[in-house]
């Protein structure tokens, strides 16, 4: 298999559950405003949609969007635990908040993301992203990962996106369990060589 990524993307997830998986992965670096690969391809060819990730499998499928790349990849290494098993109500409580993340978390910090950014648009957006960390800070308070006591795909991706909280300087002292929850998951040894591997510091 080969993922397609940007460093610090949101492909950064699925980097860190290969990790985490222990699966054997080839990477290619994209470059998001040229739409070319590190090894010379034209990206759009690949994805259409122009914007990764992008799992290439071997059979010459390619799957993108986050969620259903950190399922198939789960579903890879069924002992790595990194989803309860298909039917499961477990399994769905981590879909949530995989479609949480997504859908809140996510598309949240679109607007961030627009440079540069009226002052009143960056306003609207982090304040709509507070009250979305608010959530999670008092669902953190009850248990160690989104999904209870065990890391699962939930929490590369809330992780991955949580961690743009650093770059946007969006201040997350008033949400003390998702600081602690940050601090966390960056101490995974998996999580680490995730970093390392597209050269970014440890989180948070």
């Amino acid at each position: 298999m080969k993922l397609y990524y940007t460093p610090g993307a949101c492909s950064l997830a699925p980097r860190i559950i290969a990790c985490e998986a222990g699966l054997q992965i080839e990477y290619d670096k994209v470059d998001l405003k040229t739409q070319t690969t590190a090894s010379g391809r034209d990206y759009i060819r690949i994805n259409p949609k122009g914007y990764v990730p992008a799992l290439a499998l071997h059979s010459g499928d390619v799957l993108a969007e986050v969620p259903v790349i950190l399922e198939y990849m789960a579903d890879q290494v069924p002992t790595a635990r990194l989803l309860p098993k298909l039917g499961s109500l477990e399994r769905y409580r981590v879909k949530e908040w995989l479609d949480f993340t997504g859908a809140e978390l996510h598309k949240g910090f679109d607007p961030l993301w627009t440079a540069p950014v009226p002052p009143k648009a960056r306003q609207l957006a982090v304040s709509h992203l507070q009250r979305r960390f608010a959530y999670l800070d008092q669902c953190l308070q009850e248990r160690s990962y989104l999904a209870g006591e065990h890391f699962t795909v939930a929490d590369a991706y809330c992780f991955t996106v949580l961690s743009w909280s650093r770059f946007h300087r969006i201040d997350l002292s008033a949400h003390p369990a998702v600081t602690a929850y940050m601090t966390r998951v960056s101490a995974r040894p998996m999580v680490k060589c995730a970093l390392e591997a597209e050269g970014l510091a440890t989180q948070p």
